[in-house]
């Protein structure tokens, strides 16, 4: 007979999350409470945040970097006079960052002469390595310091169907007149001039330029408006009304004519010229001397 061997291990248990962790019990290290950025924020990579042979000051400098608007100044003066750590340290993490890619540094001469060190930082080192080594290289455009950056192409606006000269100088003085209602609705010549047709368009269909004014204005966002040419043409195309029905032109009226006195029972009766009422007039007219004779 088998004999039970009481001298034999137990079989470990299975980990129960509930017995083997108490309610409320966390592991061990970071937990993450996120909440949902919408704006002035920077998306960083996990290939930087986490590089595995750069340093911690290398990487916070990149994350900064990274973060700031093109143009902004990020030698090793700058930086130093921004953080605490002094220029050694500094510029020991710029070059790293060079190393794997992540800053490149290159000295340019500029339109009038003057040489200058452009800096230019990469998010992923080596991504686009491979299309600007194959892209034919085009002359670079010689630009002063001090041009503007290009305009901005507004979007296009309805045209009305007949654009009278009136009707357009109207639609300006609409456009013009924004600003009394919102000073954020400043608008330039240029910008005026091309949003015109669009409210030409809305006077067309039988809006007053009070009723376009009213629609152009009505619920603006609070926060500052970057470019309110766009939004009201925008809104120009987006809330177009349809055209008024069609009603068709009135029946012309028959004349009315004067009143006359009937010659028979002066009675008042209307009629071109004066002589008898209808009731007064012969039933018939009479019929000539013989011509019922018969022979």
């Amino acid at each position: 007979m088998d004999t039970e061997n009481r001298s034999a291990t137990t079989p470990a248990e299975s980990r129960v999350p509930a017995k083997n962790h108490p309610a409320g019990y966390r592991p061990a290290g970071v937990v993450h409470e996120h909440v949902r950025h919408t704006e002035n924020f920077t998306v960083i990579g996990n290939d930087l945040a986490q590089h595995p042979e750069l340093s911690l000051l290398a990487i916070g400098l990149a994350c900064h970097i990274q973060s700031v608007r093109p143009g902004t100044a990020v030698d090793i003066k700058t930086l130093a006079a921004r953080f605490p750590e002094g220029p050694t340290r500094i510029a020991a993490a710029l070059r790293e960052l060079e190393t794997h890619g992540y800053l490149r540094r290159c000295r340019e001469r500029t339109a009038t002469g003057r040489i200058v060190t452009r800096t230019v930082s990469c998010n992923r080192p080596g991504h686009r390595a491979a299309a600007r080594e194959t892209a034919p290289r085009r002359p670079a455009r010689r630009t002063t310091p001090d041009e503007p950056a290009p305009r901005k192409r507004l979007p296009a606006v309805p045209q009305p169907a007949y654009p009278a000269p009136a009707l357009l100088r109207t639609a300006v003085d609409v456009l013009a007149g924004l600003r009394r209602h919102d000073p954020r609705l400043l608008l330039s010549a240029t910008d005026a001039e091309h949003l015109a047709p669009g409210v030409a368009a809305w006077l067309e269909r039988d809006l007053t330029p009070t009723a376009v004014r009213e629609a152009l204005t009505a619920n603006l966002p609070h926060e500052p408006l970057t470019r309110p040419a766009a939004l009201l043409a925008h809104r120009l195309t987006a809330h177009l009304p349809p055209p008024p029905p069609f009603t068709p032109p009135p029946t012309p009226r028959e004349p009315r004519h004067p009143f006359q006195t009937c010659d028979g029972c002066d009675r008042p009766f209307r009629a071109p010229t004066p002589g008898r009422c209808r009731d007064c007039r012969p039933a018939q007219s009479p019929q000539p001397e013989g011509s019922d004779h018969q022979q």
